[in-house]
């Protein structure tokens, strides 16, 4: 089934309700207000299936210039405009703030009604005909059918559903494969039910008994039921008018213009940068002046500054800025907005949101190319564009909640990293940043065999994630990784004559004091070569085993141990204390307690309380 959205578009009284009735026989106005006082205030729903395989929906809006921002809440979700303009009155204020509504939401089909055709002659008709033809020459609507019709009679109607379908089935279908989202535009309580939320389902599907996030807030909530048209369903899919039973909220709780999504996938923002177009009709608009900032079924106040510093933007012009919402919202790029002036409230302009995360431009940084790209360029060139901005990469799941992308772009100038994406020119910069810190370190430390991860990482990579380290560091072909050290392939320690004799007194000198150590800094103060030196040569004993810290200040010799470890084995099972342990090995307490909480490391012994077993 092919689900197509249809929003009314024109003047008050121009019959827009009416025809919708007359075409589907719902009456969508359901306020008693709006029956009494024979306007549409609010938004209405009616439903069509057009053809077989064919389901319109109908968003009838109110026309009346003081419920604009109600017309806005349902524009956003349209594919297809039925703009209304009654035979006996033409164009009128609302006719022309709706049309350049739905020209910058972006609305490329439609079907222009000209309604109460049987109240005037037909040479009035003509007329009013030539004048619609003038009014949207150059425009999406310049080639689109204009059928006069009569909700009365029902003259034209056929026509016109005709007409609705072939509009219908030129358009884009919504994207169901996509992400769920859900401009909410009314909640309210149901008896029996609960709080229900409505609205267009723009992408995605939503279905019973799974859980959906409520945005702004991060709220999740359990879909307890779904209707479709009025009839319940298990899912609905985008396209569709949707009725969602959700548990535990109030529709206190819940504004027109929040958002129902898949859970963890998106975030509100208050900071967006875009492309604003002012209409030729529109007085100048100031840098930082407040505006009305409407997007999906939302409005929220807003605050616009030009990226290029401009003092103002002239009508008729276009200009990138940086929009600061004065609350957030759910955005997506490519998500059209309107805005509207503070006072007179009246339709200013609108755009396409481009970044929902903006970035500071530096003195000169061409934003324009950039912001561009990412409204305008490929999947790939906007993929390619995010990742190479990050130095260390960036997270795939940020990625799609940048973009609302379900899968990712391939492309050959990206690499994976894990869970990162990290462009392929940053891996080969980062590899020789990290392949030039090993030399350096080797010059400065030639008797060390590496320098550690953690010390290499913090000096090329801070900030980084392991995982984009690690593959930096596994793709240098000429570096070796033992343990937790680095070093070039081709590095080798070699000791000169004076550090080979170092090596051998630091040795003799743990070997010959057996466990009754001396400090370490005691022994290297005996040694021949300078301290650093005389450390490095320490921390080779230590790598190689032939020396063991068994505690910060406490260094034995491997031969030591191994021959504590046999006296012990000897008393396998053997229950012991501290003081039978001094009289076993000669020790003093100094020296017992860091041996025997080495030992328990060591699976040697087991504490038992005062005393230990050997195991």
């Amino acid at each position: 089934m092919r689900n197509i959205i249809v929003g009314t578009a024109g003047h008050i009284d121009h019959g827009k309700t009416s025809l919708v009735k007359a075409l589907t026989g719902i009456d969508a106005d359901r306020l008693a207000e709006e029956k009494r006082r024979g306007i549409t205030i609010d938004l209405g729903f009616a439903h069509l299936l057009l053809e077989r395989d064919l389901q319109i929906g109908f968003i009838d809006v109110p026309g009346h210039e003081r419920f604009v921002r109600n017309m806005l809440a349902g524009a956003a979700g349209i594919d297809v405009v039925l703009f209304v303009i009654a035979a006996d009155e033409s164009i009128k204020p609302q006719t022309r703030e709706h049309f350049e509504i739905c020209r910058m939401l972006g609305v490329s089909e439609g079907v222009v009604a000209i309604t109460k055709s049987d109240l005037v002659e037909s040479d009035l008709l003509e007329l009013v005909k030539l004048e619609i033809d003038e009014f949207t020459t150059g425009s999406f609507l310049a080639n689109a059918p204009k059928i006069a019709v009569s909700s009365t009679s029902g003259a034209g109607l056929d026509e016109l559903r005709a007409a609705l379908a072939q509009a219908a089935r030129r358009v884009q279908e919504k994207n169901a494969s996509g992400w769920l989202r859900l401009p909410i535009d009314r909640a309210f309580t149901m008896k029996g039910f609960g709080t229900v939320v409505t609205g267009t389902l723009i992408s995605g599907t939503v279905a019973t008994e799974t859980e959906v996030e409520l945005l702004p807030g991060g709220r999740r909530l359990r879909v307890r039921g779904v209707q479709v048209y009025g009839e319940s369903e298990k899912r609905a899919r985008a396209g569709e008018r949707t009725a969602v039973n959700v548990t535990d909220i109030e529709p206190t709780e819940i504004s027109r213009g929040m958002v129902l999504a898949d859970p963890g996938r998106f975030h509100a923002v208050t900071r967006l940068d875009c492309p604003i177009d002012l209409l030729g009709s529109a007085r100048a608009l100031k840098h930082g002046a407040p505006v009305h900032f409407h997007i999906g079924a939302a409005e929220v106040e807003a605050e616009v500054r030009f990226l290029d510093k401009r003092a103002a933007l002239n009508p008729g012009d276009s200009a990138f800025a940086r929009v600061i919402l004065n609350q957030p919202v759910p955005a997506l790029p490519g998500d059209r907005f309107i805005i509207r002036r503070f006072s007179p409230v009246v339709t200013i302009g609108g755009g396409a949101v481009a970044d929902i995360a903006p970035k500071r431009y530096r003195a000169g940084e061409d934003f324009a190319k950039r912001l561009n790209a990412l409204l305008s360029g490929s999947a790939t060139e906007r993929v390619e564009l995010l990742v190479s901005e990050q130095p260390f990469g960036i997270e795939r799941e940020t990625v799609i909640s940048l973009t609302g992308w379900r899968e990712i772009p391939k492309s050959n100038a990206i690499e994976s990293a894990g869970k990162w994406l990290i462009s392929m020119q940053r891996v080969a910069e980062i590899g020789a940043a990290l392949r030039a810190k090993i030399r350096e370190f080797h010059k400065d430390n030639s008797l060390l065999a590496g320098i550690p991860k953690h010390e290499l990482k913090s000096a090329v990579m801070p900030g980084a994630s392991s995982e984009v380290f690690e593959y930096a560091l596994a793709g240098l072909r000429d570096v070796v990784q033992e343990g937790e050290l680095v070093r070039l392939r081709s590095h080798k320690v070699v000791l000169r004559e004076d550090e080979q004799q170092t090596r051998g007194s630091i040795e003799l000198a743990f070997q010959n004091a057996g466990l009754g150590a001396p400090a370490v800094e005691e022994v290297l103060r005996t040694c021949k070569v300078d301290a650093a030196r005389a450390k490095s040569i320490l921390q080779m004993l230590l790598k190689e085993g032939r020396l063991v810290r068994i505690h910060p200040d406490l260094v034995l010799h491997a031969a030591a141990l191994a021959e504590l470890r046999a006296q012990l084995a000897s008393r396998r099972g053997q229950q012991f204390s501290v003081p039978d342990f001094k009289d076993w090995t000669g020790v003093s307490r100094k020296y017992a307690i860091p041996i025997l909480e080495y030992l328990d490391r060591e699976h040697i012994t087991v504490r038992q309380g005062d005393v230990r077993r050997i195991a």
